[in-house]
């Protein structure tokens, strides 16, 4: 009984300093939720100063339009916002510039310094530098929004935000797990046999290296110079997390598309020749996988592994706009394909120039929970015609 209450009282102290006001514990509805429902078995009153923000944490994901109601499952402001950037910045419409500005300087004003975070018990000591992906989740800067942001800034070309791309890269480097990869919010996440305890979200309860995350912290090391032992370390982990077909693993974005594209996207700011035999794989499993309208489309089934991607769905605005990016990376951009998908994207593009939201393709925690990111069919067909567009001026 001592060593259970003892038990309990460590895990309520860990869960009450990091409840985060109305972002909820890690800002997102899976951690909200369980953090008001333990408080409640733990039997804070409904009253209780834990309490209050725990449930209003839970009410400021819903919305309601009146006749229907749905509760978000997280807030993306930062990693939209800095994807945005970036189409923008290739679309180059120079009216778009004050706003470019505008919305890195509050990305500026985001960036994660001296707040504690948990990464900090693998980094003692070390000095802060990324990005959330919410609007507040100061214990839980991403790397993949540290990348995006920071790669958006760098891409700016203002001197005022230098400084914060200097600091992200840091951390980022810092962040390296002994792989060679990165996760999303730690380090050397790998102990994969916690995965097969009963309440394991069935089997996405860790935070490992991917080739996702790794692929765009490698990109941004390279462009901001030096940190060459780090990105020699991790190009050899993407060179090996490559799968038999030639395609990458997507953990953050459904799925083998996702993962690709990020990859050859990576290798085409780094070292790696075009012609290289794992980029020309990758290459040609993109090509397989175009559909006969020129788009592009796979399903979450792919991460049970029943369906093979390519299959299962139509093609997605978004998920067209990841394979012509990574082709158009890796050198392809005057290919057939590559041109396809253009046209696919300029016939399904609507007359307000938005594209349809389509389905559910981008995954939480794969197997367990998804998401939709609303943006995704805005800026990324936008990012791919405009950086299609670019090579056909040249």
């Amino acid at each position: 009984k001592a060593i259970r209450e003892y038990a309990l009282k460590k895990a309520s102290d860990w869960i009450t300093q990091r409840i985060n006001g109305h972002d909820g514990l890690g800002a997102r509805f899976p951690a909200r939720v369980n953090a008001h429902e333990s408080l409640q078995l733990l039997g804070f009153p409904p009253g209780h100063p834990y309490r209050l923000p725990t449930k209003q944490a839970l009410k400021d994901l819903v919305l309601d339009s009146g006749s229907s109601a749905y509760c978000q499952p997280c807030m993306s402001p930062v990693w939209d916002t800095a994807l945005a950037c970036l189409a923008l910045q290739e679309e180059g419409d120079h009216v778009a510039g004050p706003k470019i500005h505008a919305a890195l300087k509050w990305l500026k004003g985001k960036q994660i310094i001296d707040a504690p975070g948990d990464w900090q018990d693998n980094h003692p000591g070390a000095k802060g530098g990324g990005w959330a992906f919410q609007f507040n989740n100061p214990r839980y800067p991403d790397l993949d929004d540290t990348a995006v942001v920071a790669w958006a800034m760098l891409r700016s070309g203002a001197a005022e935000f230098m400084k914060p791309v200097e600091l992200a890269a840091d951390w980022i480097s810092l962040m390296q797990s002994r792989n060679g990869g990165f996760g999303a919010f730690d380090s050397d996440m790998t102990r994969y046999y916690l995965n097969e305890i009963p309440f394991a979200d069935h089997g996405a309860l860790l935070d490992p290296p991917t080739s996702d995350v790794s692929a765009r912290c490698a990109a941004l090391m390279a462009q901001t110079g030096g940190r060459e032992k780090e990105i020699e370390a991790c190009l050899a982990y993407l060179r090996g997390e490559q799968e038999p077909d030639g395609s990458w693993f997507g953990r953050w974005g459904t799925n083998y598309i996702y993962g690709t594209w990020s990859v050859l996207g990576a290798l085409s700011r780094t070292r790696d020749a075009r012609n290289e035999f794992h980029i020309r794989r990758g290459v040609a499993w993109l090509k397989r996988k175009q559909q006969p309208d020129g788009s592009w489309g796979e399903c979450c089934e792919t991460y049970f592994g029943t369906v093979n991607p390519g299959e299962g769905i139509e093609g997605t605005s978004f998920q067209t706009a990841w394979a012509m990016l990574g082709l158009i990376d890796a050198g392809q951009g005057n290919s057939p394909e590559v041109r396809r998908g253009a046209q696919f994207l300029m016939n399904a593009q609507k007359p307000d120039g938005t594209w349809e939201d389509e389905s559910f393709t981008a995954p939480g925690f794969p197997r367990v929970f998804y998401l939709k990111y609303h943006g995704y069919s805005l800026y990324f067909p936008l990012w791919a015609l405009a950086s299609y567009r670019a090579l056909r001026k040249k």
